[in-house]
């Protein structure tokens, strides 16, 4: 295998390049160009072939295991809300509290506190129903409300510990947990606020999206006429924000050390939690509403057709990752800008920015970065471990692009094109990853 790493690096490039190409110009489905630029990157830089399926199988099968199952029923879920009237009885009460002008921010400051302590992706697919049903009620581009709620849930991921890429950051360099959740949310604010609430409805105005097919069939799978009144918006927000309270509840468990602490982990998991709200779903908007158990069934056969999709994509983004991981490049990028003579925070930041742009993962960015950077940062004073992390969370953060699975649910979720995403997103976690640099930076000039 090459062991050269510019030469790795070039022929990483000329994978992206590659698979940009096939899925821009080719109009290839995006599940056989990724895996088709997995096995070009993977036998360019001289990898067994047989090594190569390795990888790319190791990793589909990881990343679908960490997120199929919270796909399944967060798409199970939606579809009770959808068929019940629930996403637009929502969007109706956003609208009639804060109007058209503000709901924006009304979903924008509900998300950033839901992102505190639950994963982005599922708490993106939960509040996925109600940025559809805001988008159809008020005629806007869906990139007006899906970007802010993607903007605050994403940043808050990487910065703001219990999230892993933050948390196990702080661990490694031994930065203060505390002040490390402190920093987190202080600098997140303005990174999401610029990018979410500025660059998002700046972009939104001018990029208009429509409602995604993934939404209108989840509604329409042998939808009869409605009769009965839709349910109340306290019956929705139960639903939706239960599996939300219980992660939150076995997040909390751990950093308070509560007692049953094993239980409230256990309903704390997504998957459980998520599992959870599906029959309080199925039983308050299908059940309480007077639908039998076969349409209840039928419903959540249907809500999996949708998300197929999505789910191959999201695999195969995974195995792209694998192969970039296993050929070395990442570790040979991050040392190299490791050795110039720059601000150990720029150095820390440019390094998991390269990490995350090469692999896509933003907690495998920050974690792999904390173990470059920690042994540099040790022999230089006047940088504390806490604001180090801040720095690699905010390079964390940078460019979202084909090789993350978080660019692909947002893309098939707000059901933009490849290209609308890069343009929207994706320059928007740049916008969002440079604002929080910024941010560090001053609080580094002002306070130490």
């Amino acid at each position: 295998m090459i062991q050269d790493g510019n030469i790795l690096l070039a022929l990483t490039a000329a994978a992206v390049g590659l698979l940009l190409a096939m899925i821009l110009v080719g109009r290839l489905h995006a599940f056989v160009a990724l895996l088709v630029a997995a096995m070009a990157l993977g036998l360019s830089v001289g990898m067994e072939p047989l090594t190569v399926i390795g990888s790319i199988k190791n990793g589909l099968g990881s990343t679908l295991g960490s997120i199929s199952i919270i796909l399944a029923l967060g798409a199970m879920i939606g579809r009770f809300v959808e068929h019940s009237g629930g996403g637009t009885v929502l969007a109706d009460w956003f609208l009639e509290k804060f109007g058209q002008n503000r709901a924006a921010w009304a979903v924008f400051c509900g998300s950033f506190i839901v992102g505190l302590p639950i994963f982005f992706d599922v708490a993106f697919i939960i509040l996925a129903p109600i940025i559809w049903n805001l988008a159809k009620e008020s005629k806007k581009s869906i990139l007006y409300y899906g970007l802010p709620i993607a903007a605050a849930m994403s940043v808050t991921h990487g910065l703001v510990p219990p999230h892993p890429a933050p948390a196990a950051a702080a661990a490694a360099m031994g930065a203060d947990m505390g002040m490390t959740v402190m920093l987190g949310i202080l600098i997140s604010l303005p990174m999401a606020l610029v990018s979410g609430m500025g660059w998002g409805v700046w972009i939104s105005k001018r990029v208009f999206v429509p409602v995604p097919e993934i939404a209108k069939a989840l509604a329409a799978h042998g939808d009869e006429e409605e009769t009965m009144p839709p349910p109340h918006v306290s019956t929705v927000m139960f639903c939706l924000l239960l599996p939300i309270g219980l992660i939150f509840l076995g997040t909390l468990s751990v950093m308070l050390n509560l007692p049953g602490q094993t239980v409230l982990r256990f309903i704390g998991d997504p998957v459980v939690a998520l599992t959870i709200a599906l029959f309080v779903a199925a039983g308050f908007l299908g059940l309480g509403r007077g639908l039998g158990k076969v349409k209840i069934a039928s419903m959540m056969t249907e809500s999996l057709g949708p998300i197929a999709s999505l789910l191959l994509i999201t695999g195969a983004g995974g195995a792209l990752k694998q192969v970039i991981t296993d050929c070395g490049v990442g570790p040979y990028a991050g040392n190299l800008l490791a050795s110039t003579g720059i601000s150990p925070l720029i150095v820390a930041y440019l390094i998991t920015a390269l990490l995350r742009v090469a692999q896509g993962s933003t907690t495998v960015a920050i974690i792999t970065a904390a173990g470059i950077v920690g042994p540099i940062i040790e022999a230089v004073p006047g940088y504390t471990p806490e604001m180090v992390v801040m720095a690699m969370a905010c390079g964390g953060s940078f460019l979202s692009h084909v090789n993350d699975s978080g660019f692909w649910i947002v893309s098939q979720y707000l059901g933009s094109s490849v290209t609308d995403t890069l343009k929207s997103w994706s320059v928007m976690k740049c916008i969002d990853s440079v604002t929080g640099i910024a941010v560090v930076l001053i609080i580094q000039w002002l306070f130490f």
